[in-house]
C-alpha cells in the first residue's frame, strides 16, 4: 500500500477517536495513528509491552531500542508516559479497560469476525497472541486493511475463511476504498475514498451495503 494511502487511513481513524478514550493500536498499519492524534486531543495510549499515555514514531537517528511499540517500532514517549509489566498491560486489556482497539486484519466479515493471525500458510506466525485478548477485551474493535487482497478479491466478506481472531468483534472497517459500520441492521457505508463510487464498491463487496447515510448526505446538499 503506497505511504500516503497508509498514513490517510490512519488520519481517518484518529478523527474519529473521541476525547478521552483509553486506545491500544495494533501491529502494523494501525501503530500509524499515533502519529495523526491531535495534540489537543485528551486521549490515552495503550500497548501491550506495558506502556500508557501519548507518543509518536521516533524520528532517524533518534531512536532508543528501549521505547517500543508493540510492533518493536521505536517510539518517542510524550511527557506523562507510564511504563508498567507485561502482566500489568495484559490485565488492561482482558478487563475490559480500553475503549478502543485499532487493528490490522485478513478477512471481516459482516457479522463483525475478524481473521487477523493466520491464512493457513506453512511459514505463518505460530499463535494467536494478543491479539485474541485485545478482540474480545476493548469495547470497540476499528480494523485497518486494504479493501482488496492481492488476489484482487475483497477482504471483506459474508463470512471469513481464514482461522478466527474473535467472534463478532468488529464495530468499524477502514479500508482504502471506504469506511463501513457494522450494525445489527447491516452495513453502513460512512464515506467513499477518492474517486470510489457507490456502484464500484459493491461491485468489488461480496456483501450487501447500506448507503443510505450517504445518499442523505447528498440530498442535503441539494
Amino acid at each position: 500500500m503506497d505511504k500516503n494511502i497508509r498514513n490517510a487511513m490512519a488520519a481517518r481513524v484518529a478523527r474519529d477517536i473521541p476525547e478521552g478514550a483509553y486506545v491500544n493500536l495494533g501491529i502494523g498499519l494501525p501503530t500509524l495513528v499515533a502519529n495523526h492524534l491531535p495534540q489537543e486531543k485528551d486521549i490515552f495510549l495503550h500497548s501491550e509491552n506495558g506502556v500508557l499515555g501519548r507518543w509518536v514514531a521516533a524520528l532517524p537517528g533518534q531512536e532508543d531500542w528501549d521505547m517500543i511499540n508493540a510492533g518493536k517500532e521505536p517510539i518517542q514517549p510524550l511527557p506523562g508516559v507510564a511504563f508498567f509489566h507485561h502482566a500489568d498491560s495484559f490485565g488492561m486489556m482482558r478487563g475490559g479497560h480500553l475503549d478502543i482497539c485499532v487493528l490490522g486484519a485478513f478477512q471481516v466479515a459482516a457479522n463483525g469476525d475478524l481473521a487477523n493471525w493466520h491464512t493457513g500458510a506453512k511459514d505463518a506466525i505460530p499463535a494467536v497472541g494478543g491479539a485474541m485478548d485485545l478482540a474480545i477485551g476493548a469495547k470497540r474493535i476499528f480494523v485497518m486493511m486494504d479493501h482488496l487482497g492481492k488476489d484482487g478479491q475483497s477482504k471483506f466478506l459474508s463470512a471469513c475463511t481464514y482461522p478466527l481472531t474473535g467472534l463478532g468483534c468488529v464495530s468499524r472497517v477502514y479500508t482504502d476504498m471506504a469506511t463501513l459500520e457494522l450494525t445489527d441492521d447491516g452495513v453502513l457505508v460512512l464515506e467513499l475514498i477518492g474517486d470510489v463510487t457507490a456502484e464500484r464498491l459493491q461491485e468489488l463487496t461480496p456483501v450487501p451495503l447500506d448507503f443510505s447515510i450517504l445518499n442523505l448526505a447528498s440530498m442535503a446538499k441539494i
